[in-house]
């Protein structure tokens, strides 16, 4: 079965949710599929029922007699019904549901589409959905293939844990990822403009609507056009990416004091990531935090990533660049920002802010996931097995050292190594002084113990480029890689 026509990307998802589909067993089974908003969930999941002839029904927020209502009339279009359905609670619907099938008994794709719309005002549905899928219930459904999607990660997450009614029923659990930089680089057809596409990237990230419905196919023509257009598409209150992040948040059904939340990303994008200085920010007790950041973790707006030489520590990043880029820079200027006409003044005086707390730790980000997947067991001096930053202390200097990224693999015995630490400059020619300072942290990790660094490489990385002088060394000595932008876009 071959994609949809416009279809970008997306080869493993069709291909499992394909699979999931031909399944010719005579029972129904389930699948549950994920993903963060905008990530074309929908338009994968309408493809398929196209190409299969299934059921759609796409839930909105309603009250559980008029969704029941929505679902009748929507079952009897699909049947070629002239009259509706008239369910008078889900437990006909469902079982209504779980007898259609195929033109000669053939199974049938049956979506449900923003499930957690109709679970939140009727509990009892997954618990339905269990007896209609069990054993027992065999002889009654036919081969019915349902799939349940959804973009509230806590809710979706949860439908198949522990003792959830639905745990052990599904065959196919599917999260629908945002397109990585090299991908969002192909898809906005920036591949031959590598410092143009982490400036997009650094804004609207992977999330595919943003290039289509969001900004109507508008990219960036240059480089120097790279500023007017932010000007014309976010922040510009007539564009829909002006409130995307206030809406991103209003959007998760199980975020209830919305400042709260706001006022952790704000404190995450300005740079404090660990939950003392999440609390400093807001003046608040970390004890208070506790919650709040589960909840932003559980809903995919932040990612916790331990400190890769302190088990005990961590820190906090937002995980969709334009929640950084609003609480980083338009938030503060919000008053400005919605009266027409001061979005230049704005975008003029806020270029440090840009420079320091978006796209610098976005293109830190870019470098980690560029060595975690795409850089090379030759580059790294081995296969690894995990990339994170990390704090390493200098005691004699009385201070201690930010490691943008270091990279573990495991040696011949099986022993955990580190393969490689790096530093990465967006906006800065890097030279010899960097390097020294890498090898300064190597030979601190060295002296520390516990730590086996006896043939960790060096990573320079950079948006800038390199002096002649360190672009020499690295030629000479293989343990020294300097990775520039294009390697980032087409290297390994």
């Amino acid at each position: 079965m071959g994609k949809p026509t416009g279809m970008f990307d997306r080869d493993f998802e069709w291909g499992e949710l394909v699979r999931f589909a031909s399944y010719a067993g005579a029972e129904a089974t389930l699948g549950v599929v994920s993903g963060r908003r905008r990530q074309g969930k929908t338009f994968l999941l309408d493809g398929l029922c196209r190409a299969e002839g299934g059921f759609f029904f796409a839930a909105s927020e309603a009250t559980e007699a008029e969704s029941l209502r929505q679902f009748g009339a929507a079952l009897a279009r699909f049947e070629g019904r002239r009259t509706p359905y008239r369910f008078a609670h889900w437990e006909e619907a469902v079982s209504e549901l779980m007898g259609l099938t195929a033109p000669g008994g053939a199974p049938l794709v049956v979506v449900l589409d923003e499930f957690p719309f109709l679970a939140k005002t009727s509990p009892e549905l997954p618990s339905l959905l269990q007896r209609a899928l069990g054993p027992q219930a065999r002889h009654e459904s036919g081969p019915v293939r349902l799939l349940l999607c959804g973009s509230a990660l806590s809710f979706m997450g949860n439908l198949l844990a522990g003792t959830a009614p639905l745990r052990g029923r599904a065959s196919l659990e599917l999260v629908v990822p945002t397109l990585d930089f090299r991908l969002a680089a192909r898809f906005w057809d920036l591949t031959d403009d590598p410092q143009l596409a982490l400036l997009v990237n650094s804004v609207v990230g992977g999330t595919p609507a943003y290039r289509r419905e969001f900004v109507l196919g508008d990219t960036p023509a240059s480089l120097d056009d790279f500023g007017p257009w932010v000007l014309r598409n976010v922040l510009n209150p007539g564009r829909p990416l002006f409130r995307e992040g206030r809406f991103l948040l209003a959007e998760e059904p199980d975020l209830r004091d919305t400042a709260l939340y706001h006022g952790v990303l704000a404190a995450i994008a300005q740079g404090n990531h660990t939950r003392g200085g999440i609390a400093g920010f807001l003046e608040r007790k970390s004890t208070d935090l506790s919650h709040a950041l589960t909840v932003l973790e559980d809903t995919g707006m932040i990612v916790r990533e331990p400190d890769a030489f302190h088990g005990k520590r961590s820190a906090y990043r937002i995980a969709e660049p334009i929640l950084t880029f609003y609480h980083a820079l338009m938030r503060p200027e919000w008053s400005d920002l919605e009266r027409p006409g001061q979005a230049l003044a704005v975008w003029e005086r806020s270029q440090a802010t840009f420079r320091s707390k978006i796209i610098g730790p976005h293109f830190e980000q870019v470098c980690r996931t560029w060595t975690r997947w795409y850089a090379s067991p030759d580059t790294l001096g081995g296969q690894r097995t995990r990339v994170e930053s990390g704090t390493v202390p200098d005691p004699a200097a009385k201070t201690s050292h930010e490691v943008d990224l270091a990279t573990f693999g495991r040696d011949e015995d099986g022993r955990e190594v580190l393969l490689a630490i790096g530093e990465a400059k967006w906006n800065e020619t890097m030279g010899l002084g960097h390097l020294q300072r890498l090898d300064r942290i190597r030979t601190l990790l060295r002296a520390r113990g516990g730590v086996h660094a006896e043939r960790t490489r060096l990573l320079c990385f950079s948006g800038a480029g390199f002096t002649d002088d360190l672009r020499d060394l690295a030629h000479r000595d293989p343990t020294v890689q300097l990775v520039d932008l294009d390697r980032l876009y087409t290297g390994d």
